[in-house]
């Protein structure tokens, strides 16, 4: 039979205590030396005052510069020098500034702006292209050649794209291409990185057992590339896209020596022609010039921003994937 005391225990909703329990009622109480300590929580683990304090440092050493380009583009020539850097001028002027700024010689900033969109994005997907076709190829297939052509493509890497820059213009020179949007494109399609990228990419992110099934269905291996392996291989043609694009539109040398129609002029190369403008009141000059290339500069870093906050999904599972062998 049940006993009064575990009936009353049930209909209490509490256990019912023991005989042991209920002779020692001091068993669970431990003195607080002998009690186990808790163990912090991973979350609690991670706090680091350095290491937040040195984030921080980062953090406001990337956000510093654009902090002062949007502030200082409300800002005319005069206030540019007159007023705090990180703070607002007395009489913010941004609209009239960009308004300006493409006013300026007839609107050449607006050419120069598809300039460089045309430059980059032609680049961008071009050499995402390629490097994927050769990284396909170094990662996929066996050649006589296979290691020495590699090591050739990371010992390129090395190599400054300014060390290549007049051996380029001298090519280009005697193949009629200087002072033509080519000069700019076609260097920028080689991208030795980009390869490198996509060959490590491939090996993980195309399965040999996927080509082999598509190659017993009677595929050819041109036919396997485009229509299974750049699907596959998308996260890392958009890290190469965006590597590319970053490198070619903030190009200033190439443009600098393969340019001389101010018509054809990049971003970078026109706004260095108006800087050179408002220091030296070269022809065309206006008081304001200093504040036009101010507000041009910062025009000119939207359309990467963006670009960014598009593909950042993609550009970060890119470099994740082949870091960690399956």
């Amino acid at each position: 039979m049940t006993s009064p005391k575990f009936s009353a225990s049930l209909a209490q909703g509490r256990p019912p205590s023991t005989p042991a329990a209920s002779a020692n009622p001091t068993a669970k109480r431990l003195p607080a030396e002998a009690r186990p300590r808790r163990r912090p929580s991973p979350a609690h683990r991670r706090r680091s005052t350095p290491l937040t304090i040195a984030m921080l440092a980062v953090l406001a050493y990337f956000l510093l510069p654009l902090l002062w380009l949007l502030i200082a583009s409300t800002k005319s020539t005069q206030d540019l020098f007159n007023s705090f850097g990180l703070w607002f001028s007395h009489a913010p002027q941004l609209l009239s500034n960009i308004k300006a700024t493409f006013t300026q010689d007839d609107g050449v900033y607006g050419r120069w702006l598809l300039n460089t969109v045309l430059y980059a994005g032609t680049s961008a997907l071009g050499a995402a292209l390629l490097a994927a076709a050769a990284g396909y190829g170094f990662a996929k297939y066996r050649f006589r050649g296979h290691g020495a052509a590699f090591n050739l493509v990371l010992g390129a890497i090395m190599i400054p794209t300014t060390a290549l820059a007049i051996p380029t213009y001298l090519l280009f020179a005697k193949a009629g291409l200087v002072n033509t949007p080519w000069a700019v494109i076609l260097p920028s399609l080689i991208s030795p990185f980009g390869l490198y990228l996509m060959r490590i990419y491939t090996e993980d992110a195309v399965p040999d057992s996927l080509i082999e099934a598509a190659r017993m269905d009677g595929a050819g291996e041109l036919r396997i590339f485009l229509t299974i392996a750049l699907r596959l291989l998308a996260p890392g043609l958009v890290t190469v896209v965006l590597f590319t694009l970053v490198a070619t539109w903030n190009n200033y040398f190439l443009p600098l020596i393969m340019l001389n129609d101010p018509d054809l002029y990049p971003i970078t190369v026109g706004l260095s022609r108006w800087a050179d403008q408002a220091q030296n009141g070269g022809a065309g000059a206006s008081s304001d010039m200093l504040a036009l290339v101010v507000t041009g500069s910062l025009i000119s870093v939207i359309p990467l921003v963006l670009a960014f906050l598009m593909l950042q999904r993609y550009w970060q599972s890119g470099l994740a994937t082949g870091g960690v062998k399956q």
